[in-house]
C-alpha cells in the first residue's frame, strides 16, 4: 500500500515540503519494488537515497530554524540526530549482510515512522513558527 501525501503534512515551506514529499516518493518506489519481488534490489538504492537526504534535509530544516531562532531547536536537532543514526546503522546492516527482506522492512517502518510522526507533529512547529516570525 503507497503512501500518500495528506495536507496535514504540509509545512508552507516549500523546501521542506518538497523534501518531505521525494521521502515519500522513495518509500513508494521501494513498496513498488518489494510488491514485483524487487525489494532487495531497491533496498541498496533507497539506503543510498536516504544517505543523502537526511544530510541534506536536516541541514536545510536546522539553517532554517536557526534564522527564525526556533525555541526548540536543540530538541529538534537531537531527533534528526536519532534519525541519521538508524540510518547509518540501516546502511551499515545492508553493507555487512546484503539485502534482507528485514531490511526491506526496517526501511520502511523507519521511512513510514518518520513520514507521519515526525513531520506531522515537529515539522509543523517549526514551519508554523517559521511564518510566524
Amino acid at each position: 500500500m503507497a503512501f500518500k501525501w495528506k495536507d496535514s503534512l504540509t509545512t508552507g515551506n516549500t523546501t521542506i515540503d518538497s523534501q518531505h514529499k521525494e521521502l515519500v516518493n522513495a518509500a513508494n518506489e521501494l513498496l513498488e519494488a518489494c510488491s514485483q519481488g524487487k525489494g532487495r534490489e531497491e533496498i541498496v538504492r533507497t539506503g543510498k537515497f536516504l544517505l543523502g537526504y537526511t544530510k541534506k534535509h536536516f541541514g536545510d530544516e536546522e539553517r532554517l530554524q536557526l534564522k527564525s531562532k526556533y525555541p526548540d531547536y536543540d530538541n529538534h536537532k537531537k531527533l534528526h540526530e536519532i534519525l541519521v543514526k538508524e540510518v547509518n546503522n540501516l546502511v551499515s546492516d545492508l553493507e555487512s549482510q546484503g539485502p534482507t527482506v528485514v531490511l526491506v522492512g526496517k526501511i520502511n517502518n523507519l521511512i513510514s515512522g518518520w513520514v507521519f510522526d515526525h513531520i506531522s507533529r515537529e515539522d509543523i512547529k517549526v514551519a508554523t513558527h517559521i511564518k510566524n516570525s
